[in-house]
């Protein structure tokens, strides 16, 4: 089922009008991958072209994204990625707090439906979005990012993963270098994750 009801959380993406944001976009942006990923990708929100494609992270930061995902040997296919508000806002500024609050009954509906183990959220909105809801506070991302929260979210445990957002590290080698290394560790999560589920089965 979780392909019909991703889909028809996309039909309702598409006809949302809960906040400004709906004024502004081409064309909504859901987010896209595998249904029953374990790795589930949270940025802050749709750019120019995924504007313009409907499609999360198509741009240059996209670009960064799936080649850190194929560095630890994981594609796009394998993984959901998606974004804390769904349409772009204007001059890509970031994302208010009412427009993610307007949004967040999808996200959290997606999280629902696909029931990942891991949760990576890229950036300091999604990341102050989804550890707020787990209780943390968040001041600063580069305080939390690299370091594995244990969140109890829509029903049930969960880990959550907080990264840069690819777009900071584009311009910058020092913050590329520190992605490619919450990569690694994301790389060791899910070799974890694998064993335990094995364990379970021997």
């Amino acid at each position: 089922m979780s392909k019909e009801e991703l889909s028809k959380i996309n039909e309702e993406i598409a006809k949302c009008t809960r906040c400004r944001l709906s004024l502004y976009r081409t064309k909504p942006v859901p987010g896209e991958g595998n249904p029953y990923a374990k790795v589930m990708f949270i940025g802050e929100a749709p750019g120019r072209f995924e504007d313009l494609q409907g499609r999360p992270f198509v741009g240059a930061a996209g670009k960064l994204l799936t080649e850190l995902l194929n560095d630890i040997s994981l594609s796009r296919e394998e993984v959901f990625i998606t974004n804390v508000v769904k349409c772009r806002p204007p001059n890509n500024r970031d994302p208010r707090e009412d427009e993610i609050k307007a949004c967040s009954s999808f996200l959290e509906r997606q999280i629902e439906i696909i029931d990942p183990d891991i949760i990576v959220t890229l950036g300091r909105h999604s990341t102050r979005y989804i550890l707020g809801r787990a209780g943390y506070k968040v001041d600063s991302i580069m305080r939390v990012r690299g370091r594995e929260f244990e969140i109890l979210l829509e029903g049930r445990k969960r880990k959550a993963l907080p990264m840069l957002h690819p777009a900071a590290a584009l311009y910058n080698p020092r913050l590329k270098n520190l992605l490619e290394e919450d990569f690694r560790k994301l790389r060791k999560m899910l070799s974890k994750s694998s064993r335990r589920t094995l364990d379970q089965y021997f």
